[in-house]
């Protein structure tokens, strides 16, 4: 029996869900739990591209080619969306996600359970997406979604894994419930805060890596990126509270590895121009997409020289693209740097 058989046999199990966001990652999320045999509505806050994915079951612009689910319904109006809905998840750009969860928030019944699928950190402050969530509601119960998860390789049914975190351990079960398909694994966290750094952290060096490539180096090169920025990554955790361990699942080394290896990823691919000469501010307009990265450089760079932590590479990428230094001569401090020891967390007393 399949996960919607098994719902639409059991109605008390029918859930009303919401999917605020049209982008590829909302729409693959609404698809699944469309398929499960939910209530489930996504909203998209343009008008005519929300009529078109209606009448075309098909978000051309992010997923062109892929088929909608029947159940999966799709509105322009956040009202229509949000009402009754005891599953909010929200997968809207880091600089527009407090507006929109503001907006909702009257229309939310208490006891909501809201989840971030947002992997980046709010423009203008240290801010991560759970953190808005309890900002700007009251009476929910929240969590977020991370880990190794392509769009377009989740809806062509490839096996994926992701992480749902959250202090409430019934919300991590209720998801787990809601998203399990044949080819989609949930796994459960308590650490929200390190899930969602390790998810906002890992998009920084996916431009790194992506510049590598475009000035030819080869798998050495990547290799040493992603292992030093995975070290980066727990260094800068422990500082700021979350647990170091986490980063070495699935939301950190699992999504470092495959946003850092793949020109499916929007930061690999703004990384990879800049590499080849093109101008940051024409790489993102060419990209055509969020690049979350490029703002998380900015906050995390910041945050890393006012807690005294050594993070060279989030330093690398930052002279490169916001102080005009030319990379053959990042990549010569780079290389001629402090070498400091190899693995900073040891099992062994």
């Amino acid at each position: 029996m399949t996960q919607s058989d098994a719902t639409s046999s059991n109605p008390d199990s029918v859930k009303s869900i919401a999917i605020l966001g049209g982008g590829s990652f909302g729409t693959a999320i609404a698809n699944i739990v469309a398929g499960n045999g939910h209530d489930t509505r996504q909203w998209m806050r343009d008008p005519e591209r929300a009529a078109a994915c209606m009448a075309n079951r098909e978000n051309a612009y992010y997923l062109p080619g892929v088929e909608l689910h029947p159940g999966l319904q799709v509105t322009s109006d956040l009202e229509k969306a949000v009402a009754g809905c005891q599953i909010v998840f929200v997968a809207i750009p880091s600089k527009s996600f407090r507006e929109v969860v503001r907006r909702a928030a009257p229309i939310l019944a208490p006891g909501t359970i809201l989840i971030s699928l947002t992997k980046g950190i709010e423009h203008d402050c240290f801010h991560l997406m759970s953190d808005i969530l309890r900002e700007e509601t009251e009476g929910m119960r929240v969590g977020v979604l991370s880990g190794p998860n392509f769009a377009k390789e989740i809806v062509a049914g490839h096996y994926t894994a992701t992480v749902i975190a959250s202090e409430h351990s019934d919300l991590c079960e209720t998801i787990q419930k809601v998203l399990h398909s044949e080819t989609f694994r949930v796994y459960s966290s308590n650490d929200v805060f390190g899930v969602e750094l390790a998810g906002a952290l890992k998009n920084i060096y996916a431009i790194v890596t992506g510049m590598a490539v475009a000035l030819g180096r080869g798998q050495n090169t990547t290799s040493l990126l992603i292992t030093r920025a995975l070290a980066e990554m727990m260094r800068f955790a422990e500082a700021m509270g979350a647990d170091p361990m986490t980063f070495i699942g699935l939301a950190g080394v699992g999504d470092l590895i495959l946003t850092c290896s793949s020109d499916l990823s929007r930061n690999y691919r703004v990384g990879y121009l800049v590499g080849k000469g093109k101008k940051l501010e024409d790489a993102v307009a060419e990209i055509g997409q969020v690049a979350e990265g490029v703002n998380t450089v900015r906050l995390i760079k910041a945050k890393a020289d006012e807690l005294n932590v050594y993070m060279p590479l989030v330093s690398a990428i930052h002279a490169i693209l916001f102080e005009g230094t030319a990379i053959p001569t990042v990549i010569r401090e780079l290389m001629s740097g402090a070498q400091t020891f190899d693995v900073a967390y040891s099992a062994k007393p």
